[in-house]
């Protein structure tokens, strides 16, 4: 972390709110960034850190994760307010937004023939694998985990070569 924060190029290490997002901005095309709007959502944030009735997703999280002793020892680091001096200093880290892969995928029909908007097949175009998009469900159900695809990739590869085959 320490090479990350000496080093890298989209890393920005500062003390002060104001210092941060200037920093921010400097490592971008055009400064998008505005420190008033930056620190309101912050001091809000950090405001929920001591609220006993907060409603904020995140920070119910890190509370209720802590209350079990494994995380709370080993996982969930100690809450605090991300402005307080003493848990500096504040780190910033430029994201680089990719598309790594879709869920959605080809329409096809049990053959693994591509189908066309109109639902009709599309004649010598067949689909397997995660391009027959079978992310959001299929066989192995909705909100399937990566890496858990592979079943899917043979099964519809073989259906794919199999409906191939029997056309020649």
């Amino acid at each position: 972390m320490e090479a990350f924060k000496n080093h890298g190029a989209d890393f920005v290490v500062a003390d002060t709110l104001r210092d941060l997002v200037a920093g921010m901005n400097k490592i971008t095309d055009v400064a998008t960034l505005n420190y008033d709007d930056i620190e309101r959502q912050i001091v809000q944030r950090d405001a929920e850190m001591t609220n006993p009735y907060s409603k904020d997703m995140h920070v119910m999280g890190i509370h209720n994760a802590r209350r079990y002793p494994g995380d709370k020892l080993f996982r969930v680091a100690k809450p605090h307010k991300i402005l307080d001096p003493a848990h500096g200093p504040l780190i910033a880290v430029k994201l680089h937004i990719i598309t790594r892969k879709t869920l959605g995928g080809i329409q096809t029909d049990l053959n693994g023939q591509a189908l066309a908007k109109d639902g009709s097949p599309i004649h010598g175009l067949y689909a397997a694998g995660e391009a027959a998009g079978f992310g959001g469900g299929g066989v192995h159900g909705y909100n399937a985990l990566e890496g858990t695809f592979l079943g899917s990739c043979i099964f519809t590869g073989r259906t794919v070569g199999r409906s191939i085959a029997r056309q020649l």
